[in-house]
């Protein structure tokens, strides 16, 4: 995850927050590495990380819940991401995600 954050413009990497899993464990290196503070929800509170529920919501859409994902390929979960940032959200006044990111990174 570091490396891929260090290829975002730096306006994009400022901080992270994170839910309570035992993924960001190693937190602090993460920050060390990246220089990007990581900050977590607290427990039982999904609604202070509303994007990250709903894109939880879409990604259900193509992996239901209890789906093994070491089963799923990388080409895969690049399709599927391709798929999600080229559709339009209500959130970006009906633009895309990709058509977002492309706008903020000219």
């Amino acid at each position: 995850m570091a490396q891929q954050i260090g290829k975002l413009p730096e306006a994009l990497r400022r901080s992270l927050t994170w839910d309570q899993g035992k993924e960001m464990a190693r937190h602090q290196s993460f920050t060390v590495a990246t220089d990007v503070q990581v900050y977590f929800c607290d427990p039982r509170s999904p609604w202070q990380r509303g994007s990250n529920e709903n894109t939880n919501g879409l990604l259900r859409q193509y992996f239901p819940r209890g789906t093994n994902l070491s089963h799923v390929s990388q080409a895969q979960l690049n399709a599927v991401a391709l798929r999600l940032n080229q559709r339009p959200r209500k959130t970006l006044d009906f633009e895309t995600p990709a058509d977002r990111l492309h706008k903020v990174l000219r």
